[in-house]
């Protein structure tokens, strides 16, 4: 099982990285990318703290990387990836405008 396993991962390798390969599968690779950038920002920011924050640009990849996602899922007609993004989308929004609220009550005080 194993020995047919190895012989049979560069044929699916080959099938969805060159088989496959158009412009859309670049722009889902490069939506992944923005997305999980925000991980590494967020990483940084809290090592200059010296503890966990959650800067306000990590919230803008969120949407930028989650939208391109969500376009990537639409084109390609993935329902997990619309559902998943679409509702993680709203979320990211969501904490947008808590943030912009409080800061306006804190300009306001």
């Amino acid at each position: 099982m194993l020995i047919q396993l190895a012989e049979d991962l560069p044929a699916y390798f080959y099938d969805v990285f060159v088989t496959r390969f158009d412009f859309w599968l670049v722009f889902g690779i490069a939506a992944q990318l923005v997305f999980g950038s925000r991980f590494i920002l967020q990483w940084i920011a809290s090592e200059r703290a010296g503890k966990s924050v959650m800067p306000l640009s990590f919230w803008f990849l969120s949407i930028a990387g989650g939208l391109m996602t969500l376009v990537y899922g639409f084109v390609r007609r993935e329902p997990v990836i619309i559902i998943g993004q679409g509702l993680s989308t709203f979320i990211y929004l969501r904490n947008l405008a808590l943030i912009f609220r409080e800061q306006r009550r804190a300009r306001r005080a």
